[in-house]
C-alpha cells in the first residue's frame, strides 16, 4: 500500500503481554478515526476494544456530518425547485408562480428523518465492527498508562481496565462556547442541538462564518428561514479561497442572507417580547413569544427567534489522563502527531478531530487506517496533506484539493488556470451562472498542484483533480483524458487546456 519513496518502517512487532500472537488494541472513541481503525486492526488479526461513550459513529455519524449533509440534501431540493422558474417551469395552478412558491418545509418531519438517518448510519458501522469482531465497550475510556486504559461509567467509576498493545486515542472535538452566549437547546444553539427543532426558525443568526457556519446559514434560507450571518472577518471562509468566497457571498446577498462582516459576537441571550410578536418584529415562528438579542462587540444589536453558535471546535482531550501517561499536548488542548499518528508515548496513537490536523471525517478515517497498519506491521505512507480533498455543503458547493490562494500568497510558485461555470454547455442547459473551476499548475513542468471547484456536486467533481495532484500529473495530462459531453467535468479538463490567467 506504500509508495516505497515514502513509506516508513512499522514499530517493532507488539505482542501480548501473555506471549499471544494476537496484539491486544484498545481504541477510546468510536467516530470515523475509531471505528476504521478498529475495522483496519480486525482484519490483521488483532484483539480489538472500542469505547465510545456516545454512541458508535461518534459526533460525526450523529450529531454533525450525517445529520447537516441530510439537512443540507434537503434544503439542495427546494434550490433546485426554486430555480425552476428559470428554466421555464410552472406551479400548475398559478401560472404566474414558480412551483417553489407552494412548497413549504415541516421541520419536524425533517429532522425526524435526519435523526432516523443517524442511527441507521451508526447502526450500520455498528454491525460491521460486531462482524468483524470487534468488542464494544460503552464508557468513557482514560488513559492509564501507554498500556492499560480504563473504562468509566457515566458517573466516573472505573467499571474495567483493558490492558493494550497498542492505544488509539479519537475523542473529536466539542462545539466551542461563548462564555455569554452558552447554548440551552431551545433558543441558543450549538450544530448538534439543532436536530431537535419542531419549528422552522423565523429568524436564524448565525454567529460564525467558518464551514459550519455557511453551511447551515445556507441550509436554512433555502429552507425559508430569515438568515443573518454573523462573521468576524472581511469575508466568509475565512483562510478559504478569496475568489470561491467572492461567489458565495454574492449568492448568499442573491438570496436575502444579510451579512454582518467585521462584526464579532460579545454575548447571546434570550429575551422576552410582546404577545403575538416575534423577537424579530413578526411571529417568532412557535407562538412562545420568546426570541434571542445577539449583541456585537460595537454594541449593535441584533434580534432573531433563534440564534447557531458556530464559533468552531474544541478538542475533547481534557479528562482522559492524557498529561500523566506523558501524552504531549497543543496549547491548542490538541494532541500532538506525526504524520503516521504516534503521539510522543510509544505504542499510543492520535487520530481525527483532537490531533488539529484536518477537522474532516476523511482524515480521520485515514489516520486511524494509518495509524493501525504502522502499529501492527506494515510500511505505510504517511498522510500528505497537499493531497487531503475538503468541501463546503453551501449553494453552490465549494470543494478544494492541494496548493490553494493561501499558498500563493505567501509566495508559493504556481500559475493559476480559471475557467467560469457558465461557459460550460451542461451549467448552460441547468441554468447555473454562478462558481469555477481554478487549477493551480506548477511552472515549466505543469504538474498539478492543487485545485478549486464551485459548482453544484463540488464534492463529487473535485475528485479528478485530486487524482491529478496525488499522481503527479501534468495539465496536459488531465486535459487529455476524455470527459463525457456535455458534462460539469468537461469545464475541468478545459481549465488545464487554458493559459495561466493574468497576474
Amino acid at each position: 500500500m506504500a509508495d516505497p519513496s515514502t513509506a516508513l518502517p512499522p514499530d517493532p512487532d507488539r505482542t501480548g503481554a501473555d506471549g499471544g500472537a494476537e496484539p491486544r488494541v484498545v481504541i477510546i472513541g468510536g467516530g470515523p478515526g475509531g471505528y476504521e481503525a478498529a475495522l483496519t486492526a480486525a482484519r490483521t488479526g488483532a484483539r480489538v476494544t472500542l469505547v465510545e461513550e456516545r454512541g458508535i459513529g461518534g459526533a460525526a455519524v450523529l450529531t454533525d456530518v450525517v445529520p447537516s449533509k441530510s439537512l443540507v440534501a434537503t434544503a439542495d431540493v427546494l434550490d433546485l425547485v426554486g430555480a425552476s422558474a428559470g428554466l421555464g417551469i410552472r406551479d400548475a395552478e398559478d401560472a404566474g408562480e414558480p412551483v417553489a412558491g407552494s412548497l413549504t418545509v415541516d421541520l419536524a418531519r425533517v429532522n425526524e428523518r435526519l435523526r432516523a438517518l443517524a442511527r441507521a448510519q451508526s447502526e450500520d458501522i455498528a454491525a460491521s465492527l460486531a462482524a468483524s469482531g470487534v468488542v464494544v465497550r460503552a464508557g468513557r475510556g482514560r488513559l492509564e498508562d501507554a498500556e492499560h486504559v480504563a473504562v468509566l461509567s457515566a458517573d466516573g467509576e472505573v467499571v474495567e481496565v483493558l490492558p493494550a498493545d497498542v492505544v488509539l486515542l479519537s475523542v473529536g472535538a466539542r462545539p466551542r462556547e461563548l462564555p455569554e452566549g452558552r447554548p440551552d437547546g431551545e433558543r441558543i444553539l450549538s450544530w448538534t442541538q439543532l436536530y431537535e427543532l419542531d419549528e422552522l426558525p423565523s429568524h436564524l443568526i448565525v454567529v460564525g462564518s467558518g464551514v459550519t457556519g455557511a453551511e447551515f446559514a445556507s441550509a436554512y434560507r433555502a429552507l425559508g428561514s430569515e438568515v443573518t450571518l454573523v462573521s468576524s472577518r472581511d469575508q466568509v471562509l475565512p483562510g478559504g479561497d478569496e475568489d470561491a468566497a467572492a461567489v458565495l457571498e454574492e449568492a448568499f446577498t442573491r438570496r436575502g442572507v444579510t451579512l454582518c462582516s467585521r462584526s464579532r459576537a460579545a454575548s447571546a441571550r434570550r429575551e422576552r417580547v410582546a404577545d403575538g410578536d416575534g423577537a424579530d418584529g413578526g411571529d417568532d415562528g412557535d407562538g412562545s413569544g420568546e426570541g434571542v438579542v445577539v449583541t456585537l462587540e460595537d454594541g449593535r444589536e441584533i434580534r432573531g427567534s433563534h440564534v447557531l453558535m458556530a464559533l468552531g471546535a474544541v478538542p475533547a482531550t481534557t479528562g482522559l489522563g492524557l498529561e500523566e501517561a506523558g501524552v504531549r499536548l497543543r496549547p491548542s488542548g490538541h494532541i500532538d502527531t506525526d504524520r503516521v499518528s504516534r503521539t510522543s508515548v510509544r505504542g499510543v496513537y492520535a487520530a481525527g478531530d483532537c490531533t488539529g490536523v484536518h477537522p474532516l471525517a476523511s482524515v480521520a478515517a485515514m489516520q486511524g487506517r494509518i495509524a493501525m497498519h504502522h502499529a501492527l506491521g506494515d510500511a505505510v505512507s504517511p498522510l500528505i496533506h497537499q493531497q487531503v480533498s475538503s468541501a463546503v455543503f453551501t449553494s453552490p458547493e465549494i470543494a478544494m484539493v492541494g496548493l490553494g490562494a493561501r499558498e500563493l500568497a505567501d509566495g508559493a510558485d504556481g500559475e493559476v488556470h480559471v475557467l467560469p461555470l457558465a461557459t460550460n454547455p451542461r451549467a448552460k442547459m441547468q441554468g447555473l451562472t454562478a462558481g469555477f473551476v481554478k487549477l493551480v499548475v506548477r511552472p515549466g513542468s505543469g504538474t498539478v498542484m492543487g485545485g478549486v471547484v464551485v459548482a453544484p456536486r463540488a464534492s463529487e467533481l473535485i475528485h479528478p483533480i485530486t487524482l491529478a495532484v496525488a499522481q503527479r500529473m501534468t495539465a496536459d495530462e488531465l486535459a487529455s483524458a476524455f470527459t463525457v459531453y456535455p458534462s460539469l467535468t468537461g469545464s475541468i479538463a478545459e481549465a488545464a487546456r487554458r493559459p495561466a490567467a493574468a497576474e
